[in-house]
């Protein structure tokens, strides 16, 4: 399986916001700059993780957004889920297969797809971010700010 650069973005931008100091708002032109990512991506995304209470947006001269939650309080399965969507791994009907209703390939992808879930949710974001320093100094940070 391999996660969707909408599902990668996401992450990145909570792991930016968990290890940033804390009173400070992030916009998307930093976070542009930073992963290097396309601004209309990014805006997408903020959009969805501010929607799913994931973020706080601030509009304004002065905006920005910043964590909505504690970092320790994101599950990384409920975070994963939202941002890829809870479809299935396997479609067997576009286009129809025709040995779908003797074939075990759903039910096994499916039953790992719900083990690698059940494995994210012994994980936060806060996980992600053990060395917020070494964070902020790798992604070209201020410290202090």
């Amino acid at each position: 399986m391999q996660l969707k650069k909408y599902t990668d973005y996401g992450l990145r931008v909570l792991i930016y916001l968990a290890a940033k100091q804390e009173a400070r708002l992030v916009t998307i032109d930093e976070l542009s700059r930073t992963f290097n990512a396309p601004r209309n991506h990014l805006n997408k995304v903020i959009h969805q993780l501010g929607k799913e209470g994931f973020i706080e947006t601030r509009r304004g001269k002065n905006g920005g957004f910043q964590l909505g939650m504690k970092a320790e309080d994101i599950r990384l399965d409920r975070l994963i889920r939202t941002l890829e969507g809870d479809e299935f791994w396997i479609d067997c009907h576009n286009p129809e297969c025709s040995i779908f209703p003797v074939c075990e390939l759903k039910r096994i992808i499916n039953e790992g797809k719900e083990v690698f879930y059940r494995h994210l949710s012994e994980y936060t974001v806060a996980s992600l971010v053990s060395q917020p320093e070494k964070i902020r100094i790798l992604w070209q940070t201020e410290a202090t700010e």
